[in-house]
């Protein structure tokens, strides 16, 4: 998917393709589902902002609201190509207004391809996939696609190829996530975004997307507990460890290189969801810049690390509740 330059033309954004578009944007993941991300239409633009309400309060520097908000952006743009145009993007438009981190529009006609295709049928079913997955390989030529994904967002996506390597992010990730899981703050967030099973609020995780007893099954790195001992969780099952673990990166660590990552993050979920591949993301160890740091430094990875991918094949539906457009959108 290119993205076009800015020109003096635009085309008009009628009200009816403005709900469409946001309603598929926020489709996008995002971190404990908190969706934290706002909309404005003019005749000629859909602005996206960042919802500040809706920040973690561990995350002091907006960098997974920032990369929860790219991700809505990357299915803005794959929303404005189902409607048949290249989108214009100004990234960061006005330094001066943080909250305001991107400007699309309708660019030049242009038919959708395949692959556009494929990944727009995939959406309803996308999903952070906290369960087990099915035995067997990814499909063949699925990763080396994801990785040229990654690159065509400005990101990379490495693979932990080695038991040493896995081994060592097993350690890293094992003492981080005990450390922030005893974190009144982060704990705080769990709670505040974390569903039992009769709430029908449409943000946060519901009861059915988490267990219980946080799961340590072999080769599944450490999962965030949304339970905190309460009895909500609901997801059960045992199966097969993940095919890939990978790391997401960026040349920087940045507000760009955060939107990029999040980009980067839902065009790659797409493509594997596609092929009914899902992946468990995990960010709460990524939170620490400290911890970023010594992952990039352990691994020898050529950039900053952004997000943790297990990926697998699995064959669910279970999309988590979104708000609708109208709820998104400021006057």
């Amino acid at each position: 998917m290119t993205v076009e330059k800015i020109t003096d033309e635009a085309t008009p954004i009628t009200a009816g393709q403005a709900d469409y578009l946001i309603s598929l944007a926020a489709r996008a993941p995002s971190v404990h589902n908190t969706q934290p991300w706002r909309f404005t239409v003019s005749t000629d633009a859909i602005e996206l902002h960042a919802d500040l309400r809706r920040r973690l309060g561990v995350d002091l520097a907006g960098r997974e609201m920032l990369i929860s908000c790219g991700a809505a952006l990357f299915g803005l743009r794959l929303a404005v190509r189902s409607l048949g145009y290249q989108p214009v993007v100004e990234l960061l438009p006005e330094p001066g207004r943080l909250r305001l981190l991107a400007r699309v529009r309708l660019g030049a006609a242009a038919p959708v391809t395949a692959l556009e295709r494929k990944m727009l049928e995939a959406v309803p079913h996308r999903h952070t996939h906290r369960g087990p997955f099915q035995p067997g390989p990814l499909p063949a030529g699925l990763l080396a696609g994801l990785q040229h994904d990654a690159v065509a967002e400005g990101a990379v996506l490495a693979v932990v190829e080695t038991e040493r390597a896995d081994g060592k992010l097993a350690d890293i990730l094992a003492g981080a996530s005990r450390r922030q899981d005893a974190d009144p703050v982060a704990r705080a967030d769990v709670r505040r975004w974390s569903r039992d099973a009769g709430d029908r609020a449409r943000d946060g995780v519901p009861a059915q997307a988490f267990p219980a007893v946080p799961g340590r099954e072999a080769g599944r790195l450490p999962q965030r507990d949304f339970d905190l001992g309460r009895g909500f969780g609901l997801l059960t099952g045992d199966g097969s460890p993940a095919e890939v673990t990978a790391v997401l990166l960026t040349g920087g660590d940045g507000r760009a290189d955060w939107l990029n990552a999040g980009q980067a993050l839902q065009r790659i979920l797409l493509h594997a969801a596609s092929k009914w591949v899902f992946a468990s993301l995990h960010t709460q160890p990524l939170e620490a810049a400290t911890i970023r740091s010594l992952i990039k430094t352990r691994l020898a990875l050529p950039g900053s690390p952004q997000m943790l991918l297990q990926l697998g094949v699995a064959r669910t539906t279970q999309a988590t509740a979104r708000r609708p457009a109208r709820e998104l959108i400021d006057p």
